[in-house]
């Protein structure tokens, strides 16, 4: 009685540990996927915010894990340089055609 307990317990307390090495497998895979499809590894970068923070994030949402508690959100850089401002993400149906 005192094994299954113990084994409740320790399961417990790992579970979050467990969420958040499945985001960061997710968000390995997503910027694998990223990558093949030709954009450089020092383009973008991918982070993980809590839900209600994912519009302050200033990107694309891209994915969701930790049981759909946290967002993967995007973010295209210029020049592949983290520290400048980040470049305007979308798709080219935002931008409008010459008339």
């Amino acid at each position: 009685m005192k094994k299954a307990l113990v084994v409740g317990v320790l399961l417990l307390a790992t579970a979050p540990l467990a969420a958040f090495a499945s985001c960061e497998s997710i968000k390995a895979d997503i910027a694998q996927k990223i990558v093949n499809n030709g954009v450089p590894e020092s383009g973008f970068k991918l982070e993980i915010v809590p839900n209600d923070q994912a519009n302050l994030a200033g990107g694309q949402v891209v994915g969701h894990c930790g049981q759909d508690t946290q967002k993967i959100v995007y973010t295209r850089l210029n020049n592949g340089d983290d520290s400048g401002d980040a470049a305007q993400t979308g798709t080219s149906q935002d931008t409008q055609a010459p008339q």
